[in-house]
């Protein structure tokens, strides 16, 4: 029928354009004539939705920094590998190297004495056989024991250079602890040392060639006659019997070292009779003279 308008549908009512530019109350309505029907289409506009943060419910977000995590933890797993592998090469590089100073005989050692400010090697509990550690240990008294003597030796001189007012004879006595000191422990004490650990023979002789230098020279100090050192530059009997009488305080300083003196000296008679008495014992001293005997040989030849 001509006069009759029919209803389209396919019409859906009012339809939200996503690509509307935002006018509103507007609308638009477009007819179409298609295979004798008339078809009309109604359009309207609405407002966007709000935007959202763009990390909002975003499921890769939390993804990422878990991956940025496991990134720098990998990275740092594989730094400390490298570290620990670069200490273990060197390790065995220092543990190589020990070994063939051992084959090549050199002992390596490190400075562990004194403890408090260390500035040589001394470990007779692990170094010295349990038999010889008594002469051992009785060698290191009397090192300890010129140690003392001379500093005690020192202070008494210094007492004597405040009441007589001579420096000179401070100035020898500052000179016998800075020489006396080391000289003891290179030219006897160490190579007493070494002998004991390595049963060196050479060792054993530079020791007896030495050590009775040590004994005489205590037994002069012991006794301080004015020759040769500066009469009161020792703390021996004389310059003690000389002083007591108007400066009884240094005196007396005088006599402490002049006993001190003697201990070390008797001390010292004791220690180098039992060391000769092991080495000949042990059969050091026919070594000795047989190596000695080769020695005159070959410069004979």
């Amino acid at each position: 029928m001509a006069g009759r308008s029919d209803t389209n549908p396919f019409d859906g009512g009012d339809e939200v354009n996503p690509f509307s530019d935002g006018a509103k109350g507007e609308s638009s309505n477009q007819s179409k004539f298609s295979g004798g029907s008339f078809f009309t289409t109604t359009t309207s506009s609405l407002s966007p939705l709000p935007s959202e943060p763009a990390d909002f419910r975003n499921p890769t977000a939390a993804d990422d920094i878990s991956r940025d995590k496991y990134s720098d933890l990998k990275r740092k797993e594989r730094e400390l590998q490298a570290k620990e592998a670069e200490l273990k090469r060197r390790e065995q590089e220092i543990k190589q190297k020990e070994e063939a100073a051992a084959r090549a005989g050199i002992v390596l050692e490190d400075k562990n004495w004194p403890p408090f400010f260390p500035i040589i090697h001394h470990d007779i509990a692990n170094e010295i056989p349990s038999h010889v550690q008594r002469m051992q240990y009785v060698a290191f008294g009397t090192f300890l024991g010129l140690v003392f003597t001379l500093l005690w030796n020192v202070v008494a001189v210094t007492t004597a250079w405040i009441r007589l007012g001579d420096p000179t004879i401070w100035l020898l006595a500052v000179i016998y602890l800075i020489s006396g000191v080391p000289g003891g422990y290179v030219l006897w004490y160490r190579p007493l040392y070494q002998a004991f650990r390595n049963e060196s023979t050479f060792k054993f002789g530079w020791f007896f060639l030495a050590y009775p230098l040590h004994i005489g020279f205590c037994i002069f100090a012991a006794v301080a006659p004015p020759i040769v050192f500066k009469g009161k530059s020792l703390s021996g009997i004389l310059p003690a019997i000389d002083l007591v009488g108007n400066h009884s305080l240094v005196g007396i300083f005088y006599f402490i070292g002049f006993g001190l003196f003697c201990v070390e000296a008797l001390v010292s008679i004791w220690l180098i009779q039992e060391v000769f008495n092991y080495f000949r014992g042990s059969g050091k001293a026919a070594q000795m003279k047989r190596e000695a005997a080769r020695g005159v040989m070959r410069a004979a030849a």
